[in-house]
């Protein structure tokens, strides 16, 4: 068994306020009529959830209803994200506390968003990432979106848990999505299942909540405390026993949700180390 923990993370409403909905708002979209009657009569009409969003995106760029946006509007947006408390120190204090509690365990840090790519991937985190999925456009001479390249959707999630299993990620992986499909001996995985936490806050994460909890991980749902629209979903991921735990988006030092990544490390770490144990016996 390898030594190594993949920690993932969600995008939005998990390590920051919905980045999605700031920039259409920044680009004149009404946010509200955009989700609840446009996005909503697509899906009425059997759209998925994502392509919906992305379609009505490309649709009102191209149309002048709004100010077109550019793949340089989506790396600009990255500079001006707001996170929750304590994201941007989280990653180098999580590589501390794993050397404290066991010198040769690896964290790796992965990211899997429905939001958009080309703003994630200029985000001021974007760094400490090993790889990033997200959903992303093809885009015209000039610079507009034209066409969703790459949807990452509900169980379109769980694909890249078994690209970091298999340790399929990072640039030479890029341009071979039938590789994640090769048959792999357990003995033979990077990362198993058992050794990742996901860390999520809504529904496009409940089929990796479910994927990481079925194979012995552990799933952690978060919440912003100060959006009560969020509290009733949130609740119901306990209800359904969706995840591990439940905890506000706060990532401070001595927070419940650092508190609970640090047990989440030291429970992989005795795993790792009591299975090294019983094979070396």
């Amino acid at each position: 068994m390898p030594n190594t923990v993949a920690l993932i993370f969600d995008f939005d409403d998990t390590l920051a306020p919905d980045t999605t909905s700031s920039l259409l708002n920044s680009v004149g979209v009404d946010v509200k009529r955009f989700w609840n009657d446009d996005v909503h009569k697509l899906i009425q009409d059997g759209w998925d959830p994502v392509p919906a969003y992305l379609y009505r995106m490309i649709e009102m760029s191209q149309s002048g209803e709004i100010e077109p946006i550019t793949r340089d509007k989506l790396v600009a947006w990255a500079s001006q994200l707001s996170y929750y408390p304590g994201v941007e120190s989280i990653f180098d204090r999580l590589r501390a506390y794993a050397k404290e509690i066991n010198p040769s365990l690896q964290l790796e840090f992965y990211l899997i968003s429905s939001g958009i790519a080309t703003t994630l991937r200029h985000t001021s985190i974007a760094k400490n990432f090993e790889d990033i999925w997200a959903c992303d456009f093809s885009y015209k001479s000039d610079g507009t979106i034209q066409f969703p390249k790459n949807v990452v959707s509900f169980t379109d999630k769980t694909r890249y848990i078994f690209h970091i299993s298999k340790g399929i990620y990072g640039k030479r992986s890029k341009g071979r999505p039938f590789d994640v499909n090769r048959k792999i001996s357990q003995h033979d995985l990077r990362v198993p299942v058992n050794q990742m936490i996901f860390v999520g806050d809504g529904y496009t994460d409940i089929p990796c909540f479910s994927l990481v909890r079925k194979g012995g991980g552990i799933a952690i749902g978060v919440y912003d405390r100060h959006d009560r629209e969020q509290w009733g979903r949130a609740w119901g991921f306990i209800e359904q026993q969706r995840v591990s735990n439940l905890v506000p988006a706060d990532y401070t030092e001595n927070s419940a949700l650092t508190n609970s990544l640090v047990m989440a490390l030291e429970s992989m770490s005795r795993k790792i180390e009591l299975h090294h144990l019983t094979y070396q016996g």
